[in-house]
């Protein structure tokens, strides 16, 4: 039996980090199986929001290290993000969207103090109408966010933060304390 391989300090503190964060009660974190051919050292965080119990966005957030740097990253740690969430068909629609989603993250990032470089990446808006023998609800829309960022030290909390923040974005949560009017139940009487 191999000994264990020693973690870098750098991304030691970036993965405790990532696991300090405490979620807002719609977002359900775990830790997942990480691709290992990115880079040396890598962790990875799959996500699930939900809204009545019903899964509305997902999101799986990779932490890549290299210890000799990555000049593309312009770094030694790269967090890479994958958003997703199902949309009404007119906002699905909407030619502002890729611009809003994009916001969400910049937005993010920037409220919550998340020092980064090198950010870049895509939003895809998709629309799909069922024919035939799948005929049946009216179309669908989705948003992916795809997006990728070097932060700027290993304190990856803020960072972590911002991608809830994007997650409950991309889903139509409400900002934490804040009741949606639609979830807004009649007072009772009697």
């Amino acid at each position: 039996m191999s000994p264990p391989i020693a973690l870098p300090e750098t991304f030691a503190r970036a993965v405790a980090g990532l696991r300090s964060v405490a979620t807002r009660p719609e977002i359900v974190m775990e830790e997942v199986g990480a691709p290992k051919r990115l880079a040396p050292f890598a962790f990875a965080l799959s996500a699930t929001v939900l809204r009545d119990d019903d899964e509305v966005a997902t999101g799986r957030l990779i932490l890549l290290h290299d210890p000799a740097g990555h000049e593309a990253w312009q770094g030694v740690l790269r967090l890479v993000s994958y958003v997703t969430a199902d949309l009404e068909s007119d906002l699905a629609a909407d030619p502002l969207l890729p611009g809003v989603g994009w916001t969400w993250l910049t937005d993010a990032l920037e409220a919550q103090d998340a020092g980064h470089r090198a950010l870049g990446g895509t939003v895809t808006q998709t629309m799909s109408t069922r024919f035939g023998d799948l005929a049946g609800p009216p179309a669908t829309g989705d948003i992916e966010i795809r997006a990728s960022w070097t932060p700027l030290d290993d304190n990856l909390a803020p960072h972590l933060h911002a991608w809830c923040t994007l997650l409950a974005s991309t889903a139509g949560l409400p900002p934490p304390g804040v009741t949606a009017l639609a979830d807004r139940r009649p007072a009772t009487t009697g």
